[in-house]
């Protein structure tokens, strides 16, 4: 508990001494424990030192700040205005802190390998005709769950009735069944063209996210103005020049990574956050993350089992405290569910 203490206390205050930390964390044991205590956590890789004697200093590394341990359901217990958060975009997320740490740790990575060589071998027996279908298939769901997760009310029934059919729900806006059929053209696009996102670009996010608003009251391209997001305190850029910087600073980092699971993984948490658009980002980041792992011949997430409210929290934690441990275990299972249920 001391640790997880400490490590709070560092992520809000870098650069502190031995005696901030005490002092912060209202420490009631010697000195020389918490010595031992901070000593023991530079050993495994959570905090980094500068600095000698009474200058020493002590700062959470890189990797510890993405993973930091959290108990999701207390952390929105809070008050929205009583949270304390990163309230403004972290410019050094892109440039240094991800750059430099792996996403996922062995045990991540080990269930990760093993679902995608489960999924290169079901494929296997399957034809080009078969596997389309079950590509289809898969469709209808995110098609579905996508648009629930942004507030569309149809039903997965009317859902798959819509897009296999042409058939509308009645009671339901023109607008929720563009918002489908939009998700299933541009799933299909990806799927002609599944080589599209192997190398990521400014102008191709914009592709998918123009296609995602196709028909809809809502602009296309890189917003001008500035937006906010529900339930946070959280104030993405709303400067066009930087919005672009930091697009292809993330374009960059992808396509930087060997490792295609980062690569959607970041596609997914960066998209959303730096909110590029006036509206589909997240439509926009799932639809990216997808391609990516397709152009490199691996299986596309539903989110079928994932609830909405859920999703949303895992997304705010990234926004407020750059932390992805909520939003891996959503994407390592949704990679689970797909190979098992379409494949």
């Amino acid at each position: 508990m001391v640790k997880l203490s400490i490590l709070r206390f560092l992520q809000y205050h870098p650069q502190s001494s031995r005696k901030d930390i005490s002092d912060g964390i209202e420490f009631s044991g010697s000195d020389a424990t918490l010595k031992r205590v901070i000593s023991a956590l530079v050993s495994e890789d959570k905090i980094v030192v500068s600095g000698q004697g009474k200058a020493t200093r002590y700062s959470l590394t890189n990797g510890c700040r993405l993973s930091l341990p959290i108990d999701v359901d207390a952390y929105f217990a809070q008050d929205q205005d009583a949270r304390q958060i990163q309230s403004g975009y972290n410019f050094n997320l892109v440039s240094e802190i991800l750059p430099s740490v792996s996403l996922f740790d062995e045990d991540e990575m080990r269930q990760l390998e093993s679902t995608h060589e489960r999924f290169l071998l079901n494929v296997s027996d399957l034809s080009p005709a078969m596997y389309r279908k079950e590509m289809e298939r898969l469709g209808v769901d995110l098609s579905w769950k996508s648009s629930q997760i942004e507030g569309n009310t149809y039903s997965l029934l009317e859902t798959e009735r819509l897009l296999r059919e042409s058939k509308t729900a009645s009671g339901k806006t023109q607008e929720e069944a563009i918002m489908l059929l939009n998700h299933k053209n541009t799933l299909g696009f990806l799927l002609d063209n599944n080589d599209y996102l192997r190398e990521l670009s400014l102008r191709r996010v914009e592709d998918i996210q123009s296609m995602l608003v196709e028909g809809l009251e809502t602009e296309k391209g890189l917003r001008h103005r500035r937006v906010g997001i529900t339930g946070t305190n959280y104030h993405p850029l709303d400067n066009e020049f930087q919005i672009r910087e930091a697009i292809e600073g993330m374009c960059t980092l992808i396509n930087s990574r060997a490792n295609v699971f980062e690569k959607a993984l970041l596609a997914l948490l960066l998209i959303s956050y730096i909110q590029p658009f006036a509206d589909g980002n997240k439509r926009t980041s799932r639809l990216v993350s997808n391609g990516i792992l397709m152009a490199y011949g691996y299986c596309p997430l539903s989110y079928r089992t994932v609830d909405s409210i859920d999703y949303k929290k895992a997304m705010l934690v990234f926004y407020e405290q750059n932390n992805i441990v909520p939003f891996k275990k959503i994407f390592i299972s949704q990679c689970q569910f797909a190979v098992g249920e379409y494949f």
